[in-house]
């Protein structure tokens, strides 16, 4: 990839970065700023959930890492993204000038033995700095085999995992969206006196299956996704996205120039939202029927939240009465960093602090509006601040990614993961029930109190004395 075409991703017009003239736009590649995720963690994250593709990382087995179900993503249909595809290239590949050769025959294993949709190729740090020419590789494919090859022109040293986002986003729009026109509405979905809308989510990945907890809600009010980067995504439908009648940009600070061109080329309009807390999801489904302008749609949709919501809060009653006035750091980025706060809020809960290091700056606007002007926004997530933090703002739970499950173990403090690697689904009003539940259950676990004791061989008790204590 051009250096030019990275300074585009990187000033994109839609992101409040850029408009932001005392930082004047995001972050620009530097040594060390892949730390936290490289520019190709970004495009296969943001890529693999694509169900039905064969995704291939072109380079050594390393780049490939922990390939099975990296993400956490669900799918109703095939499995195919979750095998881990790579070239593995060696020494001797790379030395004698076969890596474009193997990439090819791989193509072919990978078309033989799984009859994709299409096949995704990834340049890895190594191939870009061999001068592979990804593309030329990929027509080639795509000629002999007849299936879809899609190169990404994402190699870590590029930037940062966000720019990783764009890139990704990119591809899917020079390559993929705007190939097909989408299929006629069914029979199935079809119901008197109500009109089918085609929408499109952007940067929604259906972890551990939690957009299963909105699509009820959609199907109830007549709204058909054609389109999702990339949860539970399907080829075909990627390829229909611009068709869509709006479109809503889930993770605000990954795929905007997906939401921004969409909308200059083809009208597709657009807003960022949340599926997270009971005012956001209801405010998500108020902005569709805005954008949509369809009165009786807009008037089905507030029914439909006035009694989804009475549900949801009756459900929540006894979880309230335990979280109430609990305090919470919460530590993660885009739009998780006031999503999670408008939830937390919901339950009565009180954030002492939130993270913002991937976050825009409509996201810190946002955290402002929640939580006040003199709101503690962190940009360094190091275990000692966080720790410090913790104990000084006097908080009940951490909530955060996976990588600091063991900073919150070391300290013996209660932990939540909110991030891609958690095991439980948080989103729409349903998801909202789950999180209070696991908030009471973390914080209410007897363990804190067990471990924060003195050793039985420190205070001179026999073990089995404090065996009790910890059941």
């Amino acid at each position: 990839m051009r250096t030019s075409d990275i300074a585009l991703l990187i000033d994109e017009p839609a992101c409040s970065n850029n408009t932001n003239k005392e930082k004047g736009g995001c972050t620009r590649p530097k040594p060390g700023a892949t730390a936290g995720g490289c520019s190709f963690d970004g495009a296969q994250i943001t890529l693999y959930p694509i169900a039905d593709v064969a995704h291939i990382v072109h380079g050594p087995i390393a780049c490939a890492g922990d390939s099975w179900d990296n993400r956490g993503t669900r799918t109703t249909g095939p499995g195919l993204f979750r095998i881990g595809m790579t070239t593995d290239l060696s020494e001797q590949d790379i030395v004698m000038g076969r890596s474009e050769k193997r990439l090819f025959h791989a193509i072919k294993q990978a078309i033989d033995s799984h009859s994709p949709a299409a096949v995704f190729v990834y340049a890895t740090c190594v191939t870009a700095m061999i001068g592979d020419d990804l593309l030329a590789v990929c027509k080639a494919a795509e000629k002999r085999w007849g299936v879809p090859v899609v190169p990404i022109d994402a190699a870590g040293f590029y930037g940062s995992k966000k720019l990783g986002d764009r890139i990704a986003g990119e591809a899917m729009f020079e390559y993929v969206i705007g190939t097909r026109e989408p299929d006629p509405v069914p029979e199935s979905a079809q119901r008197p006196g109500i009109t089918v809308h085609d929408i499109a989510l952007i940067a929604e990945y259906n972890i551990r299956g939690e957009f299963w907890h909105v699509a009820p809600l959609f199907d109830e009010l007549g709204l058909r996704v054609i389109g999702s980067l990339s949860g539970d995504a399907r080829f075909r439908e990627v390829q229909t996205m611009h068709r869509a009648k709006a479109s809503m940009v889930v993770c605000s600070n990954a795929l905007l120039n997906v939401a921004r061109k969409l909308n200059d080329r083809w009208g597709v309009p657009y807003f960022e939202g949340s599926f997270y807390g009971i005012s956001d999801m209801s405010q998500a489904l108020r902005e569709f029927a805005r954008l949509l302008g369809d009165p009786d749609l807009t008037a089905r949709t507030e029914a439909l939240i006035l009694r989804e919501e009475a549900r949801v809060n009756a459900s929540l009653e006894p979880w309230r009465a335990r979280l109430n006035g609990k305090r919470a750091l919460l530590y993660t980025g885009g739009v998780k960093s006031w999503s999670i706060i408008s939830a937390l809020h919901d339950l009565g809960m009180e954030v002492v602090a939130t993270g913002v290091r991937k976050s825009t700056e409509g996201d810190k606007e946002r955290i402002r509006d929640l939580l006040g002007d003199d709101a503690l926004m962190l940009e360094d997530g190091n275990p000692a601040g966080l720790l410090k933090v913790f104990n000084e703002r006097g908080a009940d739970v951490l909530i955060a990614g996976g990588r600091n499950l063991y900073t919150a173990m070391k300290a013996r403090i209660p932990f939540l993961d909110i991030n891609q690697e958690r095991e439980y689904a948080y989103a729409g009003y349903a998801g909202m029930v789950e999180m209070a539940r696991q908030l009471a259950l973390t914080i209410e676990n007897p363990v804190w109190t067990a471990v924060r004791k003195p050793a039985p061989w420190a205070t001179g008790k026999a073990v089995g004395e404090v065996v009790g204590v910890v059941r």
